[in-house]
């Protein structure tokens, strides 16, 4: 199945920045099923995401930058023949200055027929955890948005931010600042 992410809808739509309603909340967790997370990190904490949303891992490259696009999209990429925005979350999550080494990784995400980057600081492992291992994200009120995350996990002595990658990459703010990308290229 070949799937041309440039004409997806949502990337298209010149009045993104409206207000729009965040899409319902979809539990990951199917009763007592183990889940399989990719583990990164960022700074000096670990995160996951659902393993099934990874396409593959890819050590940072040179990207084509594009003007006027939010700080966190570094640009594109000519992924054998796919053109794939490309995220750092270090930046997105506001956790200081990126640095580049040979551990850096892009991971690269097939979320809802959209292929995107997603820049780390390193890539880790993959776990699995149980229902039993994975607790909601506590409530912290309005100081820190929480839609994205499905909660943390713990593994032995780890705690990680287990993080909801579609809702987050379905965000508003990161369909449009992709589709802006993809649109001054094309």
């Amino acid at each position: 199945m070949t799937v041309n992410i440039s004409t997806n809808t949502a990337f298209l739509d010149p009045q993104c920045y409206r207000t729009q309603r965040p899409p319902p909340v979809v539990s990951l967790r199917p009763s007592g099923a183990a889940l399989e997370f990719l583990v990164f990190t960022l700074g000096q904490e670990e995160y996951g995401i659902d393993i099934q949303k990874v396409q593959e891992l890819r050590g940072y490259d040179a990207v084509t930058r594009i003007a006027n696009s939010p700080d966190f999209i570094k640009g594109v990429v000519n992924l054998r023949g796919v053109i794939v925005p490309i995220l750092d979350m270090r930046i997105k999550f506001s956790l200081g200055a990126p640095a580049y080494d040979q551990f850096t990784v892009v991971i690269i995400l097939n979320i809802a027929g959209r292929t995107v980057g997603m820049v780390v600081d390193r890539v880790s492992d993959v776990i699995t955890l149980t229902a039993a291992q994975m607790k909601p994200a506590p409530e912290i009120g309005g100081t820190l948005d929480t839609d994205y995350l499905i909660g943390l996990g713990t593994l032995d002595d780890r705690m990680l931010i287990l993080v909801d990658i579609g809702r987050l990459m379905s965000g508003t703010e990161m369909a449009c600042s992709a589709g802006t990308a993809r649109q001054r290229i094309h």
